[in-house]
């Protein structure tokens, strides 16, 4: 480590004083985090017995859990070291602030919030019978996945463009996923049905704000970067890129733009995977809160089934044919007339 690559990183920590907004901003991503990684711990022991009783199988509580430890450490390992992959910008100099690692982390627990919906989209269709939800569940992840690839080609290439399409699919995710929690309204009632509606309010916010903050954004900066002539990286020399070169910078001009949507992805979507958790864990309590009419509609088609099913099994079987003898004529006088 050269003597002037010291001086440079030990000018620029300095910098990040708490005159510095950017230094607020970090301190407030911090503490929430560590808040969001200490609620995870509760959920684990509240759901001890859980783990260790029925529901810890590969498709139980524990699974949830999984799933969303890998999404709670993973946006706090990215709050705690704030980047910016396109750009290279970060914080802190560190190889831990690399754009591999960043990207790797975010891929993984991305996946893992995406499959924590299917599950509880798949958890609520199975007991309801609502094959919307049921289509919602099937194809979130495969949709997610495809974004993935667009972000990857994005952080490699420097194309704001592969940004705005991964976007995109997600908004087309959510939209789905608000689609299955809508037909799931007639279902329920009380607090489940309450519950549903702030997650579609919440999604419907969450859409709002991709089609006009985050979407145009990266349409806006693919075009400045096409209008500039800027040249894209290709494959190797990309990867070698978000690999080896990252830039501390605590100019709040460069980070203007990513505060926004780093806010809400730090603190809001965190604690709409620890919700699913708590959700899930819940199934057992759902039945109670199904709608009369859901229940009537059950009942009926039960009644039903079940009468043609005994009207087939309790039919009483007729003689054949071939051994019924026809009653012998009467005469007048009341006797059977002889051969």
């Amino acid at each position: 480590m050269s003597l002037e690559w010291r001086a440079r990183s030990t000018s620029v920590s300095r910098s990040l004083a708490w005159s510095n907004p950017l230094a607020w901003w970090w301190g407030v991503l911090t503490v929430v985090s560590g808040v969001n990684i200490a609620v995870w711990f509760v959920l684990y022991r509240q759901f001890h017995e859980q783990l260790t009783g029925s529901l810890g199988g590969p498709s139980g509580i524990g699974l949830m859990l999984l799933l969303s430890a890998a999404y709670v450490f993973g946006c706090a390992f990215r709050s705690f070291l704030p980047r910016a992959d396109v750009q290279r910008i970060c914080l802190f100099d560190t190889w831990l602030s690399s754009v591999v690692v960043g990207r790797s982390v975010a891929t993984v627990a991305e996946i893992c919030f995406a499959a924590q919906w299917a599950i509880i989209l798949h958890q609520l269709g199975t007991m309801t019978g609502a094959d919307t939800t049921l289509n919602a569940a099937a194809v979130i992840v495969p949709l997610i996945l495809i974004a993935e690839c667009f972000s990857w080609y994005a952080v490699v290439t420097t194309n704001y463009l592969g940004n705005a399409i991964e976007n995109s699919i997600w908004a087309v995710v959510f939209f789905i996923v608000g689609a299955g929690l809508c037909r799931l309204l007639p279902e329920f009632d009380g607090p489940v049905r309450v519950v549903l509606i702030i997650a579609i309010i919440g999604i419907a916010g969450y859409l709002a704000f991709l089609m006009t903050v985050d979407v145009p954004m990266y349409l806006s900066r693919w075009r400045a970067g096409v209008a500039d002539g800027s040249k894209l990286l290709g494959p190797l020399e990309g990867l070698r890129d978000v690999s080896t070169r990252w830039v501390v910078t605590h100019d709040l001009a460069e980070w203007k733009d990513e505060i926004a949507w780093m806010s809400l992805y730090f603190s809001a979507a965190v604690w709409a995977s620890l919700a699913l958790c708590v959700c899930y864990s819940l199934e057992s309590h759902l039945p109670r809160y199904r709608t009369e009419v859901t229940i009537a509609s059950w009942s009926s088609d039960a009644f039903a089934a079940a009468g043609k099913q005994q009207s087939v099994i309790y039919l009483p079987a007729l003689p054949p044919l071939a051994h019924c003898r026809p009653a012998p004529p009467v005469c007048e006088g009341g006797s059977e007339s002889g051969t």
